[in-house]
């Protein structure tokens, strides 16, 4: 458990040492996998690629691919997203902004955009916030919508059924509502658009969910898509990032949890993870933490998440 609590070097040392005192078959083999796991979090490529020829003499298989997971999603990672916020009407008047906007995302390839205190929207501003939002997606930029659900609740206001007016608003709130998880809202207001402009709406896509914020940065509040994620190093007092799991459930009756950029936990985010997952399997939810490394699934292991939870292990 040196790991959790951030001593790579001796967390080394203590594998190296069970490897050559332990001669049971399937406990020398999750000990290679943890040393291999551990070897690329700390991006060490030279001892990793001269203990794979070890294990693949071993156990005649072939060892795990060379991923260096250094520095993926590393602590404070998210908190270097930058936050661009729209407040008041919005209007074509924006368009300074909006150009900027999309920079910062184009050269950072990250942004979240911050429609909390956004009270009114005119067409020409939809119009700018539409071309933004579709271009940073399509260009592949990280995007997270915060307040997104508050945006949506303005625009509906607009929205009138069989009033073909306000065109752009009326796609507007068809792109915010897929950073809220509404699917249905969606489907139920693309047949009204279709109705009333008498053209096919726009699909349903998703973004891919957004990486939540490791401790010392701000997690987003919007969780989009139907896969929560994890990611970089979940540590210390900070963890609203695991009680928002829980929102994130909603009515789910299989809560799905990315952890492939889940880079390291500590045993208080440890605890706080088993608290949440305990609650949801005691509702009859199925908890499924997909892609752990073998050093924050041992940690699992003995905090008893693997007792309420589904723990797939990261190839």
């Amino acid at each position: 458990m040196l790991y959790a609590n951030g001593d790579c070097d001796e967390a080394l040392g203590v594998l190296d040492s069970a490897l050559d005192s332990t001669a049971t078959p399937d406990a020398r083999l999750a000990l290679w996998g943890m040393l291999l796991d551990l070897l690329r979090l700390t991006g060490d490529k030279e001892r990793f690629e001269s203990l794979s020829l070890m294990y693949a003499t071993e156990f005649e298989r072939s060892p795990p691919a060379w991923q260096d997971l250094s520095t993926q999603g590393g602590r404070g990672g998210a908190a270097k997203v930058q936050t661009v916020n729209l407040s008041g009407q919005l209007n074509n008047q924006a368009a300074a902004q909006f150009a900027q906007l999309i920079q910062i995302g184009m050269r950072t390839g990250a942004l979240r955009i911050d429609l909390t205190r956004l009270r009114g929207v005119e067409g020409g501003g939809a119009d700018l916030l539409l071309r933004a939002v579709r271009g940073l997606r399509k260009a592949g930029i990280k995007l997270s919508l915060i307040g997104a659900s508050h945006l949506a609740g303005v625009l509906a206001t607009l929205v009138v059924p069989g009033k073909a007016e306000g065109k752009q608003i009326w796609l507007l709130l068809l792109e915010v509502l897929q950073f809220t998880d509404q699917h249905e809202r969606f489907e139920e207001l693309a047949v009204d658009y279709a109705m009333t402009f008498e053209e096919s709406p726009p699909s349903w896509e998703p973004p891919a969910v957004e990486a939540d914020s490791p401790a010392g940065g701000e997690p987003p509040e919007t969780v989009m898509s139907n896969v929560y994620r994890l990611e970089g190093e979940v540590i210390g007092p900070n963890t609203e990032v695991l009680r928002k799991i829980t929102s994130f459930a909603g009515t789910r009756t299989m809560v799905e949890v990315d952890c492939r950029h889940l880079r390291r936990m500590d045993f208080v985010s440890a605890g706080t993870l088993f608290n949440v997952v305990s609650q949801l399997h005691g509702q009859g939810r199925l908890v499924v933490l997909k892609g752990v490394n073998s050093m924050v699934g041992a940690l699992m292991q003995v905090m008893g998440i693997h007792q309420v939870a589904r723990i797939e292990a990261r190839s």
